[in-house]
């Protein structure tokens, strides 16, 4: 027999600068008395803090009602309430639209901000960023890019529609076609294509190849050099955590800016950002899976060369 999935109700909570509320839901099973207790337990949010929220009425219920701070505890019962946003730094920089339509938004993110709200980035972020400022609360991020990768990104404006998209990503079905600016070697042949195995663990800042079957593929094209620094065309036709990055280090060529590959360097203080990563999302390519439209898609962004007065 097909097992039947309880629907979520609709968060009763509107988004603040951008982000959605978190959503709870209270295990089917447990020893606590009220909701107040597993909140404590569960957030781990420091002496008294949720005692404040539920006198201020932060937590909700499907209802939209204040949570009482004795109500007693319901198993499986949905919860909302909205953290506290972080003091982050501004990323100075425009997101541009490539395209719209009644289904999908391309932008062209700028290096520097995040695609979706993660760890300590929250409200400045591509997502939050595009919601605010073209009034789109029900726009979703299809695939995300690192946050300090610069180029395209496509979001979709429906989201009983989003799993559509997401599947293209999934399935190989989207061209992606990225610039990187690193250092020219004479000695090297290119073309290649690049193949090897990738872990990123939980909680690690680099990925690293390991022996096994590859499930990261690249193809690396030098399109021009000045002798000493060269622009290439990168296609992945896999999609690992920083797989291009990885790639271009284990070939000698290290992408000008990276300050994880070859060697994790000292984080850029608060609003530094004078040495982006010379990596730029080109190109997407692709059919609708709702329209059937064909779109081949280019940022408009330069990468800049580098400036001998700021170390790379």
């Amino acid at each position: 027999m097909r097992r039947r999935t309880r629907s979520i109700p609709p968060a009763p909570l509107p988004q603040c600068e951008g982000v959605d509320p978190v959503r709870l839901r209270l295990p089917g099973e447990g020893t606590w008395a009220t909701v107040r207790d597993h909140l404590v337990a569960r957030l781990a949010a420091g002496d008294g803090v949720v005692d404040a929220m539920l006198d201020a009425g932060a937590f909700v219920g499907a209802d939209g009602r204040p949570l009482a701070p004795d109500a007693p505890y319901v198993p499986g019962m949905y919860l909302w309430f909205h953290r506290e946003l972080p003091a982050e730094e501004r990323v100075p920089f425009a997101i541009e639209v490539v395209y719209r339509d009644a289904h999908v938004l391309v932008a062209d993110k700028p290096h520097f901000l995040a695609t979706t709200p993660r760890g300590s980035h929250v409200a400045e972020t591509a997502l939050a960023r595009l919601r605010r400022e073209l009034d789109l609360p029900a726009l979703t991020a299809a695939h995300r890019l690192d946050r300090l990768t610069a180029g395209l990104v496509l979001f979709t404006l429906r989201p009983e529609e989003r799993g559509a998209y997401q599947t293209l990503f999934r399935d190989r079905r989207v061209h992606k076609e990225y610039e990187a600016l690193a250092p020219y070697d004479p000695a090297l042949v290119l073309p290649r294509t690049v193949r090897s195995r990738l872990v990123k663990e939980r909680g690690e800042l680099r990925a690293r190849e390991v022996p096994g079957e590859p499930n990261a593929v690249s193809r690396v094209e030098l399109v021009e050099h000045d002798g000493t620094v060269g622009r290439y065309r990168l296609l992945p036709r896999t999609g690992q955590t920083h797989q291009l990055r990885v790639h271009m280090c284990a070939l000698g060529l290290p992408i000008l800016g990276d300050p994880l590959y070859p060697v994790v360097e000292p984080a850029a203080a608060p609003g530094d950002f004078t040495r982006p990563l010379r990596l730029l999302a080109r190109a997407l390519e692709f059919t609708d899976p709702v329209t059937g439209r064909h779109h081949c898609l280019r940022s408009a962004r330069e990468l800049a060369p580098p400036d001998p007065a700021v170390p790379v």
